[in-house]
């Protein structure tokens, strides 16, 4: 089914130049003389560039159907990282250059959606929040409750954070795996 430019709405997918693009923006422009067009800001889904271009509203694109599936991360061997489909138990290796900076919060086990198109991976998102342990840390000191003053954390994953000083080795932490940020103790 064909996506037509005057249809656009934010998160759309299709394909233009044998990229898949995500609509991240969308204007529709009506100027006093002339035709009207769409101001598109969109995302290349593989990529990750942002480009802006205008379209004819009546312009057809292929639809692109990116698919998201959840699936259990299971243990890295060289550069290979193996993923299990929870419904299939089939086990699926995966690059270390498909995925993201975020992937250091990830441990085994722990559930990610593999994001394909066509059959082909291009992206691992790890869930936005997960709860680790802290490795490793200097030790705090009693009266030291500064708010706002942060110190080196390795987390059991091998990522490397900053946490208020009161964290202690062996404490159970949530972080942000988008941002890379300390939230908070786990519960």
């Amino acid at each position: 089914m064909p996506v037509i430019a005057g249809d656009f709405r934010n998160g759309v997918t299709f394909e233009l130049d044998g990229q898949v693009l995500q609509v991240i923006e969308f204007q529709h422009v009506k100027p006093g003389k002339g035709a009207a067009f769409v101001r598109t800001k969109m995302k290349n889904v593989i990529t990750g560039a942002v480009t802006e271009r205008s379209f004819n509203p009546s312009d057809k694109f292929e639809d692109a159907y990116v698919e998201r599936k959840d699936m259990q991360y299971l243990y890295a061997d060289g550069d290979l990282y193996y993923f299990m489909d929870t419904e299939t138990y089939d086990q699926v290796p995966i690059s270390k250059d498909t995925l993201s900076d975020n992937f250091r919060f990830v441990k085994e086990n722990d559930i990610v959606k593999i994001c394909s198109y066509k059959g082909s991976v291009f992206a691992v998102e790890p869930p936005f929040f997960v709860e680790l342990v802290v490795t490793e840390t200097d030790p705090g000191f009693k009266g030291n409750t500064a708010t706002n003053t942060l110190k080196p954390a390795t987390l059991e994953t091998g990522a490397e954070i900053r946490v208020p000083l009161f964290i202690e080795p062996g404490e159970k932490i949530q972080i942000d795996t988008r941002t890379g940020e300390y939230l908070g103790r786990a519960k």
